[in-house]
């Protein structure tokens, strides 16, 4: 009843309790100063710093919690917001907004069928067996593949669409349905695809490219909270997709360098006691570092230096 209590006048964040996004939710919100304790085998902890809650639950969930408005924050998949809004698309009142892409947990739902079989195209399978945990994207890809085939595709009474294919249900170890023969094709997550090649399975098709992302409800509870926490979120990833970059040029090959580290505005220059040298600071993208340290250097840049971004502020 303690913990009930507490509750009533903190923000709800719902992050995923396991899985592939778990520990960089964790990461995420350690770099966001959400300093919080979670006691074993509870799935709520209270933030220290910030009137806030933590409710750990699977990422399937989260978006039906957020859509409701039981809870004013989340992070989940792409793809599960996807399933969820085939099921109960979202009206001025309910469902989810989507504040910001985390650029991580990126992955693609794929349709797989055995590399050494028949089926080569999605349209091979209608008529056939699907397992798979995202039913409801499933179905729907291959309603609209029915719908385009020879027969029109089939309507129930309601005028819902009638599917050929079979499409069932199992929550773990879906590459496996093809080979224990439960399976003629499955609609899985692929992120290296290593798992799915094990298993002597091949992509024929993709129904959602998906990436972790910060959800809100359509009315939270506190939004300038819900700005901060966004705001937060948005400078770590800033921090950690960026870092900082600083070398001394002569000023009259400023604009050949500045080209190549235009910064996220405008590169920061300073002149140097020596006449007709400047200092220059632009952040760069950490995954073109070394060739734009090369780009420097055949411009005449010199005494280069890259520094780790902790956090930021940025427009």
């Amino acid at each position: 009843m303690d913990l009930v209590n507490s509750l009533n006048d903190r923000l709800l964040f719902a992050v995923p309790k396991k899985g592939r996004l778990h520990q960089a939710c964790l990461d995420l919100l350690h770099g966001s100063d959400i300093q919080f304790h979670r006691h074993s085998r509870l799935d709520i902890a209270l933030v220290k710093n910030l009137p806030i809650a933590l409710v750990f639950l699977p990422a399937a969930d989260i978006p039906t919690f957020v859509g409701e408005g039981r809870v004013d924050l989340g992070i989940t998949g792409r793809d599960q917001v996807a399933e969820h809004e085939v099921e109960t698309p979202p009206t001025e009142t309910t469902g989810v907004e989507e504040i910001l892409d985390l650029d991580f947990g990126k992955c693609s739902l794929q349709v797989q069928v055995p590399q050494k079989g028949t089926i080569q195209t999605p349209e091979d399978l209608i008529g056939k067996n699907i397992v798979t945990s995202f039913t409801k994207l499933a179905e729907q890809y291959f309603a609209r593949l029915e719908s385009k085939s020879e027969n029109g595709g089939l309507t129930n009474g309601d005028g819902k669409p009638k599917l050929l294919t079979k499409i069932k249900y199992v929550g773990g170890s879906v590459e496996a349905a093809c080979a224990l023969g439960v399976a003629d094709g499955i609609v899985d997550l692929v992120e290296s695809g290593e798992t799915m090649r094990a298993a002597g399975l091949k992509a024929i098709s993709t129904v959602v490219e998906t990436t972790a992302i910060l959800i809100k409800s359509r009315n939270p509870s506190n939004p300038k909270l819900v700005e901060l926490i966004a705001s937060r979120i948005r400078g770590v990833i800033t921090a950690q997709k960026y870092v900082l970059c600083t070398y001394n040029i002569e000023r009259p090959k400023l604009e050949a360098a500045s080209k190549i580290t235009p910064g996220k505005r405008a590169p920061t220059v300073t002149s140097l006691e020596e006449e007709n040298w400047v200092a220059v600071n632009a952040m760069v993208e950490r995954k073109n570092i070394a060739v734009v340290m090369d780009q420097l250097t055949d411009v005449g840049a010199c005494d280069i230096l890259v520094m780790k971004i902790e956090n930021s502020r940025t427009g």
